[in-house]
């Protein structure tokens, strides 16, 4: 192992795991990972990261922090608020672990930066909270071939998977976005914010196993979260031969910004 002495105590409870060990630990301070969003999923991803000693953490986002969002944006404090998302989830992971490095992206992913944001990058994660968004990470990642997990939440439901070359891409479960008035933002419907965090830490999970190779993806299945009756279920996918972006003839072939459709709630 080359890791120092200061390493090997704080990193201790992943390298007596069997699974993980101090190569495992040694690849997690090698890695590179970007989370698209620093909100709701993206927080706990983000913290649980830079805890875990992921070496390299990219953040992309555009916002700035609203008092709304410390509900469940568990990196951001009210002393945040009207700080630009980037630099509040910056600042606490320097706080937690001086060595990741964290490179600050402030903007938002659009068709135009999305490749040339996530081409330095091991693993991606969707912490975004709109279609238009999920289906460019999708495309992007497809076309780039890089892996990456999806998550979204609403009310008191969550879904999350992860996409790796070869296997199912979002598009295959989900062909398009949903029209008009299908379905409502959390800032129409509500969401519960302990959600984010079940979900959010879910993604981070399956991003420190696929750069451990420990244990089994969510590939091809789409892990789903009823709250309410807190019950959790796994929904076997196939990768569709004719899926739009990763099927035999794919018919999109460059990447374009989908329109953000508002539903209008009653």
């Amino acid at each position: 192992m080359n890791l120092t002495d200061e390493q090997i105590e704080r990193y201790s409870r992943h390298i007596i795991l069997k699974d993980i060990g101090g190569i495992g630990q040694e690849k997690i301070l090698n890695a590179k990972v970007l989370v698209i969003g620093s909100g709701g999923l993206g927080a706990p991803v983000l913290l649980y990261l830079a805890a875990a000693g992921v070496g390299t953490l990219g953040i992309v986002d555009g916002d700035v922090v609203d008092v709304t969002n410390l509900q469940r944006q568990v990196i951001h404090h009210t002393p945040d608020v009207g700080v630009p998302k980037v630099e509040s989830a910056k600042a606490k992971i320097n706080a937690i672990n001086p060595d990741v490095k964290v490179i600050v992206h402030y903007e938002l992913a659009m068709a135009h930066n999305i490749l040339d944001l996530i081409k330095d990058y091991d693993f991606i994660i969707d912490g975004t909270d709109n279609f238009p968004a999920k289906f460019l990470i999708n495309d992007a990642c497809v076309m780039a071939g890089k892996p990456y997990s999806h998550g979204g939440i609403l009310r008191f439901d969550g879904q999350t998977m992860t996409h790796v070359p070869g296997s199912a891409c979002y598009r295959c479960i989900f062909k398009e976005p949903p029209p008009k008035n299908a379905v409502p933002t959390c800032s129409q419907a509500g969401v519960l914010g302990a959600i984010a965090g079940i979900l959010g830490t879910t993604q981070a999970a399956e991003a420190l196993k696929y750069i451990t190779g420990a244990g089994e993806l969510l590939t091809n299945q789409l892990l789903v979260l009823d709250a309410l009756k807190m019950r959790f279920r796994n929904v076997k996918v196939k990768k569709n031969p004719n899926c739009p972006v990763c099927g035999t003839n794919p018919t999109i072939t460059e990447l374009k910004d989908e329109e953000q459709v508002v539903c209008d709630l009653k």
